[in-house]
């Protein structure tokens, strides 16, 4: 399967996102100062279970409540969103998430209280959201595991490209469930360790966050007022497993190349996927050296958690925040041996280099690349 790529440059006009140490800012100053988010916790929340690594919004339990307990971590968010008339014909919005509302669905089959089937499903969970934001009916529901928030990117590009859209806004969130937990739990990769991405170690390991952002994008740079520019994007899929990658890593290749021929002599670092699992964090780190030789790489998984279909979205908004800042969180939670020498475990000056390329991979061989550059 070849890879879909866009390489028209978009812009961001605004990006935010939340998690749980809070706000972009917020996030960006607690990774900076190598803190970690990620405590144990029982995996099934009141209901017990082993203690695994989760990152939860302050004053949020993982039990399901109605209405959901996250709904008042997104507000703030949604609040932020610059105005305009989202949802009408020249201005979609582009809804991406893995899970949407399954932890109500799950409380549904464990309760048997209807209340919990308003959010159940990502078409009623999408529906509160757009009757309580005031959005129009032009909105695209996207969900691609953990690819999702670039799909979203991607095909909001697509809608400049065809001529019928001004400004798009993409909007992704995920929230961690006990449905979500313990299915991670029952794969084994979510466990009793904390995730050490890109270290060759013994054992795999990933931890779970909340998470939410949002990106406002135009065809055209805006002004006046600070912008980052998003170029070559790519996505491709291997379809050849449930869960699993080629052993080769040619699904990562195939993703990169086109991103990596657009970049030419571009000075790049890298903000990778790095879960902390060990066959496809070594697979990505091998080949982001080989393809990109010398560009630091980092993951921050190990500091705010895996935030699942939402952190293509979420980790576009901390980048966007190193490079307003001029300052790029390493790697945390992790110590070598690491599979590539170019992870970087310490803070490095974002002003050294050109542009950012940001990378996340899914289940089954799906993989998501794009460029991001400071306007």
């Amino acid at each position: 399967m070849s890879a879909s790529v866009e390489q028209s440059p978009v812009w961001i006009s605004a990006t935010g996102c939340i998690t749980a140490f809070g706000s972009a800012a917020e996030t960006h100053a607690a990774m900076l100062a190598g803190q970690r988010a990620l405590a144990l916790q029982p995996v099934l929340g009141s209901a017990g279970g082993d203690p695994v690594p989760l990152a939860l919004v302050p004053g949020r339990s993982l039990d399901e409540t109605v209405p959901p307990n996250w709904i008042h971590a997104l507000m703030p968010l949604a609040q932020s969103v610059p105005e305009a008339p989202w949802g009408t014909a020249r201005f979609p919005v582009f809804i991406t998430s893995s899970n949407f509302g399954v932890g109500s669905l799950y409380a549904f089959q464990q309760t048997k209280h209807a209340e919990h089937l308003c959010y159940g499903t990502p078409f009623a969970t999408v529906e509160w959201m757009r009757q309580k934001f005031g959005w129009g009916a032009n909105v695209a529901v996207l969900s691609h595991a953990c690819v999702s928030a670039h799909l979203g990117l991607l095909l909001a590009t697509r809608a400049f490209q065809t001529g019928w859209a001004e400004r798009a806004l993409v909007f992704s969130f995920d929230f961690v469930s006990p449905f979500v937990g313990g299915g991670f739990h029952a794969l084994k990769i979510l466990n009793h360790e904390f995730p050490a991405p890109y270290a060759a170690r013994a054992t795999g390991s990933i931890g779970l966050g909340d998470g939410a952002a949002f990106a406002v994008l135009e065809k055209t740079r805006p002004t006046p007022g600070e912008a980052f520019q998003l170029n070559a994007q790519s996505l491709y899929n291997e379809m050849h497993h449930f869960t699993a990658n080629r052993a080769d890593g040619a699904g990562f290749a195939a993703c990169l190349d086109p991103v990596r021929e657009f970049a030419g002599d571009r000075r790049v670092w890298v903000k990778g996927h790095g879960t902390g699992t060990l066959e496809a964090g070594r697979l990505e780190a091998e080949t982001l050296a080989r393809l990109f030789p010398g560009a630091p790489l980092v993951s921050w998984k190990g500091s705010i958690g895996h935030t699942l279909g939402s952190c293509g979205l979420v980790e576009l908004a901390l980048a966007a925040e190193s490079l307003r800042t001029g300052k790029v969180p390493g790697t945390i939670g992790a110590a070598g041996p690491f599979f590539s020498d170019q992870v970087r475990t310490e803070p490095f000056a974002a002003g050294d280099y050109d542009a950012v390329l940001l990378t996340s991979n899914a289940f089954g061989g799906a993989h998501a690349a794009c460029l991001l550059s400071h306007g």
